[in-house]
């Protein structure tokens, strides 16, 4: 039944599709749905605004409007399905022979020229060598139990970074453990699960959130913060910040 309340409106033509809305909704009323924000279904909204402060484009604003009567029992039960462990790959060990290559678990040993990178001895080769040192690297599809994050150093990269940085690797990646993902257009709920869990599971040393300097990444370092609030872990966290152009800030 439709009545008269306060509810959340978006700005379609104002947002950039960040997600930094997305975990301050308790009630898991908005969703990023191809690269901008939706709200899921008016009854989820109980119009109280907190999402209005983490916008960054002035997007969300509470509104009277005709709209379906907030259900606090619905909007639970949404919340916490979207609290539930997403579908992914095993919790521990390889993949199954059948399963997907890309879902398969992998430790590389380095290669001699990234030893000798790591060690700072001089590399004689034309071409700089790999710093990754396991598989899979994207945000999805590494489970919590991986036994290459404990005691990692992790670098959290957006998809877009090492198209920009011409020194990915010999600046980032060598010695630490890439997860890689895109804030925009993946789930950002999901990461913060995943980012939870990975925390709570492992004792990660630090944390270098790589981002680009457009606004829809920002969700990135914002996904990696909610996480570490919510596993309880103190964690050290650096943030750099990559332009189209290639050049790095903190």
């Amino acid at each position: 039944m439709k009545i008269k309340r306060k509810i959340i409106r978006i700005d379609e033509e104002r947002c950039n599709g960040c997600g930094l809305c997305v975990p301050s909704c308790a009630e898991g009323a908005i969703r990023i749905v191809d690269g901008k924000a939706r709200l899921v279904a008016e009854k989820y909204c109980d119009g109280l605004g907190a999402c209005l402060g983490e916008c960054p484009e002035g997007a969300l604003t509470v509104i009277e409007a005709e709209a379906d009567a907030f259900d606090a029992e619905a909007a639970e039960k949404h919340a916490a399905s979207q609290r539930a462990p997403s579908p992914g790959p095993p919790p521990a060990g390889p993949s199954l022979p059948c399963g997907c290559p890309s879902t398969l678990m992998q430790i590389f040993p380095l290669s001699p020229a990234a030893s000798c990178q790591q060690a700072g001895e001089p590399v004689f080769e034309t071409s700089p060598a790999s710093a990754l040192g396991h598989w899979p690297v994207q945000i999805r599809l590494v489970p919590p139990a991986a036994p290459f994050l404990k005691d990692a150093d992790l670098l959290v990269a957006a998809d877009c970074t090492p198209v920009a940085c011409g020194r990915f690797h010999q600046d980032f990646l060598k010695g630490k453990v890439v997860l890689m993902g895109c804030p925009k257009f993946d789930d950002v709920q999901a990461y913060t699960e995943r980012f939870t869990e990975i925390f709570r599971s492992n004792d990660i040393r630090s944390v270098t959130v790589l981002a680009m300097e457009v606004p829809c990444c920002q969700g990135l370092p914002a996904i990696v913060r909610k996480a570490l609030s919510l596993s309880g872990k103190d964690v050290p966290l650096e943030l750099k910040i990559v332009t189209t152009r290639g050049d790095v800030r903190s």
